[in-house]
């Protein structure tokens, strides 16, 4: 196994921000069966970071330690009873998921077509778009525990999921490495149009009654429009969540501010657009320094060309401050930063 691992390796190709960070170590995950060499080597023991399609994490500097790829790859499936249980490998790209499940007339994933990133990464963020989110498909999904050596199988309910969270990113943050998700699909097709922007570009295509291949491309066109390319300019999509506050705050900042964007959660909870706050800070489409956020989506921080993870960080650090200084809110960021 020690055979496998390279040294001081570029992570530039590995991150979509495109910084040129460099790690200790390197190894590339093909077969999840590698992964109790790894243990038995001790390299669990030291520094070490999981990533799959590099879509979710900022390298502010170089890390001192081993950078795991997730490549393993395969789709399969099987219906049973109502339902219809897809499994994907960690490695395997996330649109291609979506894709697979369209082509096999499978509904339930076409509103997150075109997320970036691969199936392994699924569950740590419960990844969502435009209505639809992966803790409502999720059925289980295979991991490997760094401590025990041991693989096993977690299902919905143990992963806790909230709001771009669950276990693996709190109390199990670093712990367990995903290698396959399983999905459940009903077999009676339901269609999620509830988002204005999907009903907009539906009736702009003068489609009245969408399937679920409508759906997909309309949402990766809405995408397309409102987001940079990654292989042309550095990016991770989402930098920030989107806050979640109580509802009598709520009342407070519509009061103050009326055109305010947000979304119901429940009776207690309301969602507020990020993207808004920070637009409404100044910020969309401003450059800073080496770093720019992107002109159609205020939510999105871009490397146009040679800015560092740290610069990105520490613009990122300024659109918190100036959103708590104009409404209250402390923003989180959604991606890793290491």
């Amino acid at each position: 196994m020690t055979n496998d691992i390279q040294y001081n390796i570029s992570l530039r190709p590995y991150n979509t921000f495109a910084v040129n960070a460099y790690c200790k170590e390197f190894i590339k995950i093909d077969q999840e069966t590698q992964l109790p060499y790894l243990f038995k080597d001790l390299f669990f023991s030291r520094n070490f970071f999981v990533i799959g399609g590099g879509s979710n994490v900022l390298f502010t500097k170089d890390y001192d330690g081993l950078i795991i790829l997730m490549a393993n790859k395969g789709i399969q499936h099987f219906i049973e009873g109502n339902y219809i249980y897809v499994t994907a490998k960690a490695g395997e790209i996330w649109n291609d998921l979506v894709w697979y499940c369209i082509d096999h007339d499978f509904a339930g994933l076409e509103n997150m077509a075109l997320i970036p990133g691969t199936v392994g990464a699924s569950p740590v963020q419960n990844i969502g778009a435009y209505g639809t989110e992966l803790m409502h498909v999720f059925h289980s999904c295979q991991a490997f525990d760094t401590l025990t050596g041991e693989f096993t199988t977690f299902k919905n309910s143990d992963c806790k999921f909230t709001y771009r969270d669950s276990i693996f990113k709190s109390e199990h943050k670093g712990r367990f490495i995903i290698t396959s998700v399983t999905y459940k699909l009903g077999l009676k097709q339901k269609i999620n149009t509830t988002y204005g922007s999907i009903n907009n570009e539906l009736s702009n295509r003068k489609i009245a009654n969408p399937g679920i291949r409508d759906v997909a491309e309309v949402v990766s066109a809405i995408r397309v429009e409102k987001l940079p390319d990654p292989s042309t300019i550095g990016n991770a999509g989402s930098f920030f969540k989107n806050p979640i506050i109580d509802i009598k705050e709520f009342k407070i900042l519509q009061e103050q501010h009326s055109s305010i964007v947000y979304f119901p959660v429940n009776d207690q909870q309301v969602k507020l657009a990020a993207g808004w706050l920070i637009e409404t800070c100044g910020w969309k489409g401003k450059v800073d320094g080496n770093v720019a956020v992107w002109k159609n989506q205020a939510l999105v921080i871009t490397n146009p060309g040679s800015a560092s993870g740290l610069e990105i960080y520490t613009t990122s650090s300024k659109i918190i401050n100036d959103v708590y200084k104009k409404f209250g809110i402390v923003l989180e960021r959604e991606v890793n930063i290491l």
